[in-house]
């Protein structure tokens, strides 16, 4: 996949603060669907206990919370994308200009790339056969 190859070339991750509670709760979905099955479960949960002991947390903050009120008005985007959105403007200090945004989200990646990030996988990358 693209994004592991992102992530090969750039290891430095940094996340919003909630953004293991949602890839935890992903997981169980997918448990609970029935979609994964007993060993696939354990290795998706190892994966990313090895990916959040690399990563850097953006915590929450008044500011944060304010961007992200700022990108609701702004962008059609749900209340947990305006967070990770608003953590990555936190951590570039409002400069995202040549940063990377990983995400796989339409809504969400439209909305980075307006406030000027350089959105990764490119589109078409993410809609390959």
């Amino acid at each position: 996949m693209r994004v592991a190859s992102i992530l090969r070339d750039d290891p430095d991750m940094v996340v919003w603060w909630s953004s293991r509670v949602e890839c935890a709760s992903a997981v169980a979905r997918l448990i609970r669907a029935g979609k994964l099955d007993p060993h696939s479960q354990y290795h998706a949960r190892r994966r990313l206990a090895e990916l959040w002991l690399r990563a850097l947390d953006v915590e929450p903050t008044s500011e944060v919370r304010e961007r992200a009120i700022r990108l609701v008005n702004l962008h059609p985007l749900r209340a947990a994308d305006a967070l990770q959105l608003a953590a990555a403007l936190d951590w570039f200090e409002e400069r995202p200009a040549g940063a990377g945004f990983v995400c796989l989200d339409e809504r969400l990646r439209g909305a980075a790339m307006l406030e000027g990030f350089d959105v990764l996988p490119l589109s078409e990358e993410i809609h390959e056969p």
